[in-house]
């Protein structure tokens, strides 16, 4: 009998420990968009035509809805508005994008939009008034359709186009802002538009496209990061970084087959990214330069389709970052022989050939590639912070979709959530040196491919409205509790929202 008592007693103590596991005092919470995803005013105040404006405007069939950005959330008349709402919600920080053709309308830095530059000021001090602090992508998707027309992220002068435009937005917002982050997500960027049809530009370049834009991003993002070192650190004292996609890879099986399979997509899906900025030697991933320079030569190119980096390009790229950021939704296993798709020859997955399985029972969102993974942040982080030799870590989006008609009462995103938030603690426990947490997002947006058809919001947007309202979700509450609390209590149930949201302003 006394032993089962204190064997009862033992586990309440678990539970409460559990509970009780508290974020550091210190860590970010916050919540994240992107420019095109919600700003609208798509030529409002001299704003230039970016290649999402111009995709939906002359190929609105490839928008599953087919609509467009043009008005969004309208967050271009109503920042004020999304500030309250990351005050309602205590926010510590609020990640978004910067239009580059909103500054600068040709994409080029001879001439400088002032009104646009004014909006981001005014946006800027909003946030800063009520002590949120601004993390700023510099580039999120939307390039300037005149650099498209030039080859954009092919053109081999990119990387000096983007230093110049990046020099213009820590001199005209550097002195408030104090974290940027050059780039987001630069597989989407470069496989998604370059290498397939499923982002802008959609040029479609299979297995050569992907690899040029790999390395051109790369030496803008250095070119980038050492004009904030050498020019304006001393000054401004940021902190400057690149967020890339690490959704977990995991092997099917621990045969080494699945193993090494497992490597090879991590390398293609980030490694092209992150082992030229965070490795110690640089240039792009030893094995699967490889294999596609094998794969080259037998498909009768006369060099590899992957294009090197010199020993100077290397060193100039090595350690270019203050922090890593990492957008995290969801993971896969990775098989050396089954369940592989056909891809094009060549391609970036061509190359790396391997099979891809999501088990069935991992709850499903909106997104049919975004399931509800086990324990995934915790693996994703821990994996980089060995691999890496524990950076600096931001995790800089994470997020579930619903439908357009699934209401406010978004249960499956407030699982989602805690069990996000507690594989977070998981990996700030194996000592992994994470700083914030940006939750995807604020509010509903345009889901890029997707259009309206997909919601991610902590707050639901009525885009049929004059204003586009923005009302709170279930989750909206959950996540404020998380906010102020800095626990995750699966117990927790908001109260009068009424109540709730007066005590916000």
């Amino acid at each position: 009998m006394k032993a089962t008592i204190l064997s009862g007693l033992l586990v309440c103590c678990c539970v409460l420990a559990k509970h009780e596991r508290k974020f550091p005092s210190d860590f970010l919470f916050g919540a994240a968009t992107a420019s095109y995803q919600i700003e609208g005013g798509w030529n409002a105040d001299g704003k230039g035509e970016n290649i999402w404006d111009h995709m939906t405007h002359t190929r609105p069939e490839v928008i599953i809805d087919k609509s467009n950005g043009d008005e969004a959330a309208d967050t271009y008349h109503n920042y004020k508005r999304d500030v309250e709402m990351m005050r309602e919600l205590g926010l510590d920080a609020y990640r978004f994008s910067i239009s580059w053709s909103r500054i600068l309308p040709n994409g080029l830095a001879n001439y400088i939009n002032e009104p646009g530059v004014e909006f981001y000021k005014r946006y800027i001090s909003e946030m800063l008034k009520y002590n949120i602090t601004p993390m700023v992508t510099l580039y999120h998707w939307d390039l300037p359709q005149k650099l498209q027309d030039l080859g954009g992220f092919a053109n081999p002068l990119f990387p000096e186009w983007f230093e110049d435009y990046a020099r213009i937005a820590y001199e005209k917002f550097g002195d408030r802002v104090k974290h940027w982050i050059t780039f987001n997500e630069p597989r989407e960027i470069c496989y998604e538009g370059y290498g397939s049809t499923t982002k802008a530009p959609m040029l479609n370049a299979t297995g050569v496209g992907v690899y040029l834009c790999a390395k051109h991003l790369v030496l803008a993002h250095a070119r980038a990061y050492k004009t904030y070192d050498n020019e304006f650190r001393a000054t401004q004292n940021g902190l400057c970084g690149i967020t890339i996609s690490v959704n977990w890879m995991g092997p099917l099986t621990d045969s080494e087959e699945d193993q090494f399979a497992a490597e090879i997509k991590r390398q293609a899906e980030w490694g092209l990214y992150a082992e030229p900025i965070f490795s110690q030697w640089g240039g792009f991933p030893k094995e699967l330069s490889e294999i596609v320079a094998k794969k080259s030569k037998e498909q009768g190119y006369p060099r590899s389709r992957m294009p090197e980096f010199t020993e100077e390009e290397k060193q100039f790229s090595r350690g270019t970052a203050d922090f890593f950021g990492v957008n995290h939704y969801t993971a896969n296993l990775i098989s050396a022989n089954d369940y592989k798709a056909w891809n094009p020859v060549p391609s970036l997955y061509n190359d790396a050939d391997v099979g891809v399985y999501i088990p069935p029972e991992w709850p499903q969102s909106a997104s049919r590639w975004l399931r509800q993974a086990p324990n995934s942040i915790y693996k994703a982080l821990t994996h980089l912070h060995k691999k890496y030799n524990g950076p600096v870590f931001y995790i800089t989006e994470n997020g579930w979709s619903t439908t357009p008609d699934a209401g406010l009462e978004d249960e499956d995103r407030i699982r989602y959530y805690r069990a996000a938030l507690n594989s977070v603690l998981d990996a700030l426990k194996a000592g992994v040196n994470l700083k914030g947490y940006m939750a995807w997002s604020l509010m509903d947006n345009f889901e890029w491919m997707e259009g309206y058809a997909e919601r991610f919001g902590l707050y639901h947007v009525d885009f049929e409205s004059v204003e586009k309202t923005r009302t709170p979700r279930k989750s909206a509450f959950i996540y404020k509790e998380i906010v102020r609390s800095r626990t995750v209590n699966p117990d927790y149930e908001p109260p009068n929202r009424t109540m709730w949201i007066e005590e916000g302003h």
